[in-house]
């Protein structure tokens, strides 16, 4: 039999293999290094495209926060404006109810009342007056319930005051505003 040695051979071709799996491992491991960083490349260019287009809406909220702030200001001075075009209607409209309030006070005192002080607050007139006897008073409080724009007449006081006369009294009251359908102003 013949003597063959394939030591070399084998060998050669194991250094051969052993090349080849190295060639391989570094390729794969530059392929992978290379992967890694184009996917970090690609991923750094996403977040920056990201926080541009964040950075822009910050921007634009900011601008319309100031327009919403600007907005609320400028409903704020219209509601202002339309209270003071409501107050001013309102004394318009009002004007001849008080001359028509003046004229039904001075129609309703029977002879023998004096009035000495009158105010209003709100819809409450209050009356402050002298009245030659305790009837006057009565026949001023039935004249004031039966007037169409006068209500619920309340006397709050009487005292008498013998330096207007043996029988005068000093009388306090107060009544309430009724206006008649025909004297309220419809709204705008």
């Amino acid at each position: 039999m013949a003597n063959i040695n394939l030591l070399p051979w084998r060998k050669t071709r194991r250094e051969a293999r052993r090349q080849q799996f190295l060639t391989g491992l570094c390729g794969a491991a530059f392929i992978a290094v290379l992967s890694v960083w184009f996917w970090d490349a690609v991923v750094s260019n996403q977040i920056a495209y990201q926080e541009m287009r964040n950075q822009k809406l910050t921007t634009q909220i900011k601008l319309l926060d100031q327009e919403v702030a600007e907005i609320r200001d400028l409903q704020l001075k219209r509601n202002r404006l339309i209270d003071r075009m409501r107050v001013i209607q309102a004394l318009q409209g009002n004007r001849p109810v008080i001359v028509r309030l003046l004229d039904q006070l001075v129609r309703t005192v029977p002879e023998g009342v004096f009035y000495t002080s009158l105010q209003t607050d709100a819809q409450i007139v209050s009356i402050e007056g002298i009245a030659e006897s305790n009837n006057r008073v009565s026949s001023l409080m039935r004249r004031l319930e039966a007037s169409r724009w006068l209500q619920a007449p309340s006397l709050d006081a009487v005292q008498a005051t013998p330096d207007s006369g043996t029988q005068a009294t000093h009388f306090t009251l107060s009544v309430g505003i009724e206006l008649p359908e025909e004297a309220v102003e419809q709204p705008l």
